[in-house]
């Protein structure tokens, strides 16, 4: 039975309702921003913005962190909404919970930036902090939605040039498969709070700008996905995409990879943000920080 926490969010968003594609994305990107704004990460943690060549992010440091272990962050929304104002909060609860810097990356948007802008960010980002004395032992990689999938992408696009990988790979709801094709994107879909298919289908199409959805680097669930990271994915019951993330583990254990897979119930997409004083969503941080400081050397 869900919290009453978690009940109280659920009935807010029940009457608020889903996420719109009909609404403009500069529009959905300034309520998203709006209403982050309404949760102030503590004082104590470090926020300072940072240049990778070419890309904007912010170093989110939380008091005790190990310098020199650090976790790239990839936000949500589509790969057309949300960056480091949306996601500065869950990332320094993150950065409190492994005790290591947290990288949030505010890669390029569609339709501005359509595929594969937000990879190239990405691989740059993880490459400068290799480049800057960042041992790939003592790094990780997590992000939800979008950025499971950007996160999961990126594994396969550094694999592919030959770049050493980091020590693990956390990704939440991810979405890997911008075909939107597997079943629980119906079956499924009076349960989702957050997403629909019809604004997960309108922001692949901003996203891929005329490329075929079943592109590896676009949607990782048709990449070969061996010799990647240690990974965990976790997702939620009501969600959309609960059957992207089953999939996303099933393959990669296939391709041998070390995967675990964990589903928490009653959670709906964005659990561990949009509920953070739930103790699902801190039962999920926890989750993926165990999973996290336990590999990062």
């Amino acid at each position: 039975m869900a919290s009453p926490e978690l009940s109280a969010v659920r009935d807010l968003l029940t009457a608020t309702g889903r996420l719109d594609p009909e609404v403009a994305p500069a529009v959905q990107r300034d309520v998203w921003e709006m209403v982050a704004s309404m949760y102030a990460v503590p004082d104590e943690v470090e926020v300072s913005e940072v240049d990778v060549p070419g890309v904007r992010g912010e170093w989110v440091d939380a008091p005790g962190v190990e310098a020199d272990r650090a976790l790239v962050y990839l936000h949500g929304g589509g790969y057309v909404i949300g960056g480091p104002a949306t996601h500065r909060l869950l990332a320094a609860r993150l950065s409190a919970a492994v005790a290591a810097r947290v990288l949030l990356l505010d890669y390029r948007l569609a339709p501005e930036h359509p595929f594969p802008a937000a990879l190239d960010d990405t691989v740059e980002a993880y490459r400068w902090l290799v480049d800057h004395g960042y041992a790939p032992g003592r790094l990780g990689v997590s992000g939800d939605s979008a950025g499971g999938g950007l996160a999961v992408a990126a594994m396969v696009a550094l694999r592919d040039r030959g770049v050493s990988l980091p020590a693990a790979v956390a990704c939440w709801s991810p979405w890997v498969d911008l075909s939107c094709s597997l079943p629980s994107i119906e079956t499924r879909a009076a349960r989702d709070l957050v997403l629909s298919e019809r604004w997960l289908s309108a922001m692949a199409a901003h996203y891929l700008d005329g490329v075929d959805p079943t592109t590896a680097l676009a949607s990782p669930l048709h990449a070969d996905l061996a010799g990647l990271p240690p990974l965990l994915v976790v997702v939620g019951t009501e969600e959309i995409l609960h059957d992207e993330a089953a999939a996303l583990a099933t393959k990669a254990a296939a391709a041998g990879v070390v995967t675990e897979f964990e589903v928490f119930a009653d959670c709906f997409h964005l659990w561990m943000q949009l509920a953070a004083l739930a103790p699902e969503s801190e039962a999920g941080v926890e989750r993926v920080a165990t999973f996290l400081r336990s590999r990062l050397a």
